[in-house]
């Protein structure tokens, strides 16, 4: 037995946590996400949602569409955020090692506590257990030989399900005659090719691996081995330096023609990402700036930098390219840094050694915070802490859009 994967999976972990915490809400179509008069998607919903065709990333008018009498609620991401920790400490005590998919999911690498799979059975049904006596909430539990295979297992006996997969033998056969969306990678486009070219079924692209491959390239030579149950991947734990990028978006309610105000947004969002990136270490060489027009077509402009180590240097860096955009009505904007590094490895410079760069920039961090304060009557700097967070964030902006 090369390794014993389990792979944890949340039941409808927003909505979940909201019931918890409200009975009221169990037994109703719970929507969390936008809310109908808004713009945006859905995050997720409860099992009764589900039930009327709404799911995970719908547009939120269609949600509301197929289901007017829904309860519809903004996410807390804070309490997820916590309930999640709460969680990977439960995780963590039995694997290995952990990989983090999302707040909600993960592989666990139990081959050592396990030793075979009846142990891994025991661990599978006890974290289960606590989940439910110390949080509240059920998740569904798949154990099997690979990451493929538990993923796959865990979706079998949704929710509050437990499956098990021991072989690649026991792999292929469960999934021999179903659609191929149901192999981990293949999404719309891929299957719609797929279909298009005849192959149609787990057992097709088995029987077909060279046109498979003729179509998908290295992506089909992926597809072919795990048809036949192969996957040697490792549980991998998420270290923040394999980071690509950094960056943080908001979506506005309502087009913004004012590029004032968008100058002002790419602050705030400069800040997020700054503190984002020092919480592990991390800053650019290059900043990335993002919009989404109206119209839905996004464009993306990137510079690299000196060092984007500071909210000022990524926020100068990114206005000097919004004002070179064509400046049209704008749905979304984001920032972002990339090309990282560690801070241990930086090279010194004189911006490093001369102590009053660093007041510098907090000076005229200061000053265009009061700037904004003046123009929106909103104390920004008092309360960086709590815009920083995902939901007040987005209430500030909001508050800012209506006020311009």
């Amino acid at each position: 037995m090369d390794q014993i994967i389990i792979h944890v999976d949340m039941d409808a972990f927003f909505a979940a946590v909201e019931i918890r915490d409200n009975p009221a809400l169990r037994g109703k179509p719970l929507i969390i996400g936008s809310l109908p008069h808004e713009r945006g998607v859905v995050a997720t919903c409860s099992y009764e949602a589900r039930k009327y065709g709404v799911h995970s990333a719908m547009n939120i008018k269609e949600a509301y569409r197929r289901c007017p009498n829904g309860i519809y609620m903004h996410p807390n991401m804070d309490k997820y955020k916590a309930v999640s920790q709460q969680l990977h400490a439960i995780w963590n005590s039995y694997a290995a090692a952990l990989e983090a998919v999302a707040f909600d999911e993960a592989y666990l690498d139990v081959t050592a506590r396990a030793g075979d799979f009846e142990g891994a059975r025991q661990i599978g049904q006890e974290i289960k257990r606590r989940i439910r006596e110390e949080l509240g909430l059920s998740c569904s539990v798949g154990v099997a030989y690979s990451k493929t295979a538990a993923k796959t297992a865990s979706e079998e006996k949704k929710p509050n399900g437990y499956f098990e997969i021991e072989t690649p033998e026991e792999f292929a056969a469960l999934l021999a005659n179903r659609d191929v969306r149901v192999l981990y990678t293949v999404g719309e486009m891929t299957a719609q090719k797929l279909h298009a070219n005849g192959i149609h079924t787990v057992r097709d692209i088995r029987e077909e691996p060279e046109k498979v491959v003729r179509l998908l390239g290295k992506h089909g030579q992926w597809l072919t081995r795990v048809a036949f149950g192969e996957d040697d991947r490792k549980v991998t734990p998420y270290n923040p330096q394999d980071a690509k990028s950094i960056g943080r978006e908001v979506t506005f309610q309502k087009d913004v023609e004012d590029f004032s105000l968008l100058k002002d947004v790419l602050l705030l969002l400069s800040l997020c990402v700054d503190r984002r990136a020092k919480r592990v270490g991390l800053y650019g060489r290059g900043v990335t700036l993002k919009l989404t027009y109206a119209d839905m077509r996004s464009i993306t402009r990137s510079q690299l930098v000196f060092a984007a180590d500071s909210p000022v240097s990524i926020f100068n860096r990114a206005a000097q390219m919004l004002q070179h955009v064509e400046q049209r009505p704008v749905r979304l904007i984001g920032v972002s840094i990339y090309n990282l590094s560690g801070e241990e490895g930086r090279q010194l410079s004189f911006h490093d050694i001369l102590e009053e760069h660093a007041a510098r920039e907090e000076q005229t961090l200061l000053s265009l915070l009061r700037q904004m304060q003046d123009r929106y009557g909103l104390d920004f700097a008092g309360h960086l802490e709590q815009i920083y967070k995902h939901d007040t964030l987005h209430k500030t902006v909001e508050y800012m859009r209506k006020h311009s």
